[in-house]
């Protein structure tokens, strides 16, 4: 059996630059992180035995410690301004590139369209981005797509949505809705983008994959989807315990990619256990 990794996985500078926030904080008794700060179970334990106080994401209560760390999914500019006038000081670990995605979502709505954001309704980030626009869609499938009354609409995306799936709900946005002036700013993020090329790549080489990352996590989700529509056998795993050896009887080439909360000392445990697996399976007979 052959172990072959993707040339792009794991995590991704906006995730890294938070974990760095993290660790120069000096007092974590006194900061609630508002929300999960990135969608990976480990991490989370690492944060509890610090000593870190963690809100649920879909909590509106204003936490009672006097700092409040913003997580890299970003938070409403309304849930920034409640959590000032409580006399909070904020740690914003906001990624740069949700911001860009809200940046783009006003700018539409101030060039007079309505709004509509291609992601997950249920997500931390998509939340984030609707609580400031007035009379925003969310759109997570082709299926969602109506006819709008709107002359004007603009269009934005969830930064971990697969650029395939935009292409899709654009076309039917388009041809659904032709009597409006349809304007998409793409907030797809470079490395959503680079992993899913880098996985499309690597999928003509494998017949199975293991994806590496928290099962909340939404790119880690489309990484599993995309072996899946391949049809490679794919299994998701969060560290190397979720492994089973019996998984991989008669496996030729198994592909390895990890979505971009995954931690680097995480993805290189699983790719040494695998490789210990290789030499411990044997591959089924021509």
């Amino acid at each position: 059996m052959q172990v072959k990794r993707a040339d792009a996985m794991g995590m991704c500078f906006g995730v890294r630059d938070a974990l760095a926030t993290i660790e120069r904080v000096t007092d974590p008794g006194a900061v609630t992180i508002h929300g999960e700060l990135v969608h990976n179970g480990e991490v989370l334990q690492l944060l509890e035995s610090r000593g870190f106080q963690q809100s649920h994401e879909d909590s509106r209560e204003v936490p009672a410690t006097p700092q409040v760390l913003i997580t890299a999914h970003g938070v409403s500019n309304r849930e920034r301004q409640k959590l000032r006038w409580a006399g909070k000081t904020l740690i914003d670990t906001t990624c740069p590139l949700v911001h860009k995605a809200h940046e783009a979502a006003q700018l539409l709505q101030a060039d007079g369209r309505r709004v509509i954001v291609i992601g997950r309704p249920d997500h931390v980030e998509v939340r984030g981005i609707v609580e400031d626009l007035e009379g925003a869609v969310v759109v997570q499938v082709v299926q969602d797509v109506a006819v709008w009354p709107e002359c004007r609409l603009g269009v934005v995306c969830q930064t971990t949505t697969p650029s395939e799936r935009v292409d899709e709900i654009m076309l039917a946005i388009r041809s659904m809705n032709g009597h409006a002036d349809v304007r998409l700013i793409d907030t797809v993020c470079n490395p959503t983008k680079a992993r899913g090329a880098a996985l499309e790549a690597l999928l003509p080489q494998i017949d199975a994959l293991v994806v590496v990352g928290g099962r909340d996590s939404n790119n880690t989700r489309q990484l599993v989807v995309r072996g899946q529509q391949r049809g490679i056998a794919t299994v998701h795993i969060e560290n190397e315990a979720g492994l089973d050896p019996e998984w991989f009887e008669g496996r030729q080439v198994v592909g390895l990619t990890a979505g971009t909360s995954t931690l680097p000392a995480t993805i290189d445990a699983v790719y040494e256990r695998l490789i210990g697996l290789a030499t411990a399976v044997l591959p089924s007979s021509p």
